[in-house]
């Protein structure tokens, strides 16, 4: 798989693309034109002023380019849209400027200055896949679709009531304007869905009538002299889809939440739904938040990759890129959190070969770049036995700090010490009450169970397989030679820069471990690892005795294939009756709709990359909970369900449809 980024020729201090001859925007006024073309023909303005308090707006578009659409319905719409109202931007990009392209392109509108700035500070090298922006204090969404749009568009799960047909002109970009991209418009047109292009060629409004547009002529801005837009009054049928990896209806009364479990998973998902106006619970049974796998003093941000794009890979990718920018607007860097790299070392011959068919991935070097061993250990500020792939975005991170600021927030209340023992639904409130031994902890609408292996022990959740592998951490004083460690290292475990004076080191697996104590044994394993890693380094840590290292244990929570779970839970007894027929025959396809437990829903299982996958988690969970557009496409939303294991123990006739 190849990738790559804009190639642009600068005319005239204009951007225009080397690979398809054609410009970005009018060299007259591309921001009049975009007004002209895509707002004032799908009626932004008005329909933004109409929207109702806590409602939103989903635009989605063929082309990000210089981001100048968005811009424009970004302005637009903080002028227009009552407060509490929310836009979400879809827009699929197949060559993704530069980060530098794009703020030279984008300082030619020093009036769009207030919208462009906060874009720029969040847009980075795009790898592949799916990018999630959360701009305006998460008044405004931006996803980008980084790929063919012919290949994203049929990935997307959402509802647009308005389309930008952008992208350079259909003589010059024969490829996108074709059938499958009108057909796939009218699929994920909401009722009223309106569009807009600047082209008004025959084929292109042919296609967009035969797909069920209505299509009319307008005016062109400047030398143009039509353009084209319309509406659709309904979306097509999508055909059979699987009810098991449906949407819930929403069927909360109010915005109100309880999370359970106070870690990196629950803190994002809390701070998700919170800046979408949802008053938030969070209940955690340890004494501090961060108490359990999310408490140790230095997590490492990094992408441990496959060489082909598996959906583990893909969602790390995901992940990783919304994670440095979570980061990047919560914490300033320094004592939290650092972008000091990773370096991936290639310890064995199996590594070695793996790392050689990451390299085949073609990732900007901004994000992953290959080092022999001299320049390896250069880098690092320390001699290793061999070279590795190095990943200058990533860095460690203070997890505790980090969970502490998703949850300040005026809409989020946190109670700690506290363990929610059961759990209580009312269906003539539609509520849940959370309880302990000494009565309700909290009411809401909806309960994210968050609690890491602890989520399984509700009757409603016991059927999810969620297993825990304990996890010790060493912590040893620096020495003057591991001072000079300049980046992390990573191999059979991994080693940070000292902060405070103090290495972290790790970590174990023990998979048959029930206890928490730190043992002498397991700080041997972890410095044997860092000799494995880099021998010098280890021998200078002379203060290793037992009484000189600290430490704690935790339990990772994982699942089976090593995904997440993340989403709506099902009433497991119901599910396997309704659907026990898959079990005769898995390519049936039942229209019975899908029994979920009302409001409940989980996020869990993020086992040792819990700082990749869990800050993305809580805008996948708020996504489904509001209709919003996903932030990751269909098949890794099906990928991280919790429903995958039941569905996949029915067809193995691994359940009884019958049992009690």
């Amino acid at each position: 798989m190849t990738h790559s980024h804009a190639q642009l020729v600068w005319q005239d201090g204009q951007p225009m693309s080397a690979v398809f001859g054609d410009v970005y925007f009018s060299r007259a006024d591309g921001l009049e034109e975009t007004r002209h073309v895509f707002l004032r023909h799908n009626q932004l303005e008005e329909r933004f002023a109409a929207l109702r308090p806590s409602g939103s707006f989903t635009i989605a578009e063929t082309g990000f380019g210089t981001g100048l659409n968005f811009l424009c319905a970004w302005q637009c719409f903080d002028a227009r849209a009552p407060a509490g109202t929310r836009l979400h931007f879809v827009s699929a990009e197949k060559f993704p400027l530069t980060p530098a392209d794009l703020a030279q392109a984008l300082a030619l509108w020093p009036e769009l200055a207030e919208f462009s700035a906060p874009l720029l500070a969040q847009y980075d090298v795009l790898t592949p896949g799916w990018h999630r922006l959360v701009l305006a204090g998460g008044r405004v969404t931006l996803t980008l679709m980084i790929g063919d749009v012919l290949d994203v568009l049929p990935q997307l799960d959402a509802r647009v009531d308005a389309w930008f047909l952008d992208g350079f002109a259909p003589s010059k970009n024969p490829d996108m304007w074709q059938q499958p991209l009108f057909d796939q418009m009218a699929r994920l047109s909401s009722p009223g869905a309106t569009f807009a292009t600047f082209t008004c060629a025959g084929a292109v409004r042919r296609g967009l009538a035969e797909a069920g547009f209505e299509v009319k002529k307008a005016p062109g801005h400047g030398a143009k002299r039509h353009i084209a837009h319309g509406g659709i009054a309904a979306p097509t049928d999508a055909g059979w889809q699987e009810p098991w990896f449906a949407r819930p209806e929403p069927r909360w009364r109010e915005r109100s939440a309880v999370v359970v479990g106070g870690g990196l998973a629950g803190a994002s998902t809390a701070n998700s739904l919170a800046q979408r106006g949802w008053q938030v619970t969070v209940i955690e049974r340890m004494p501090q938040l961060a108490s359990a796998a999310s408490g140790n003093p230095q997590g490492v941000l990094y992408t441990k990759l496959s060489p082909h794009l598996t959906p583990l890979t893909r969602l790390v990718l995901s992940g990783y890129a919304y994670s440095l920018r979570a980061l990047r607007g919560l914490l300033p860097e320094g004592a939290d959190w650092q972008a000091c790299g990773v370096l991936q070392l290639a310890h064995d011959a199996k590594e070695a070969e793996k790392q050689q068919g990451l390299a085949e991935l073609e990732l900007p070097e901004t994000v992953m770049r290959p080092l022999d061993q001299a320049a390896a250990s250069e880098l690092a500020g320390t001699p290793l036995p061999s070279g590795g792939l190095f990943f200058p975005q990533g860095g460690w991170v203070h997890p505790p700090a980090l969970v502490r600021k998703l949850v300040e927030h005026p809409n989020i209340v946190v109670k700690t010490g506290r363990t929610a023992l059961a759990l209580d639904y009312d269906p003539s409130q539609r509520s849940w009450t959370a309880s302990d031994e000494r009565g309700p902890l909290a009411v809401a609408s909806v309960v994210v169970l968050a609690g890491a292996a602890e989520t399984a022990q509700f009757d409603s959740t016991r059927h999810l397989p969620l297993k825990k592998i304990r996890g010790q951490v060493t912590s040893v004083a620096a020495s003057e030679a591991s001072n000079r460690l300049r980046t992390v290292l990573c191999g059979e475990g991994y080693i940070s820069p000292a902060r405070n004076g103090r290495h972290c080191l790790g970590a174990t697996f023990k998979f048959d471990a029930d206890d928490l104590a730190v043992h002498d044994d397991e700080h041997a394993e972890n410095l044997e690892m860092l000799a494995g890693l880099a021998p010098e380094l280890r021998a200078s840590l002379e203060k290793d005795a037992p009484e000189h290292l600290e430490g704690r244990a935790a339990f990772r929570c994982t699942s089976p294939d090593y995904l997440p779970l993340i989403g709506p839970v099902v009433a497991a007894r119901d599910f396997v009756r309704a659907y026990r027929e898959l079990a005769r025959d898995a390519s049936l396809r039942p229209d019975t709709a899908c029994p979920w437990a009302d409001g409940l829903y989980v996020n869990a299982a993020h086992g040792s990359r819990g700082l990749i996958t869990a800050p993305l988690s809580g805008e996948i969970l708020a996504s489904l909970l509001e209709g919003e557009p996903a932030p990751l496409p269909a098949d890794l939303m099906r990928a991280v369900h919790p429903s995958r294991f039941l569905l996949r123990d029915l067809i193995r006739r691994k359940l009884d449809p019958d049992a009690p």
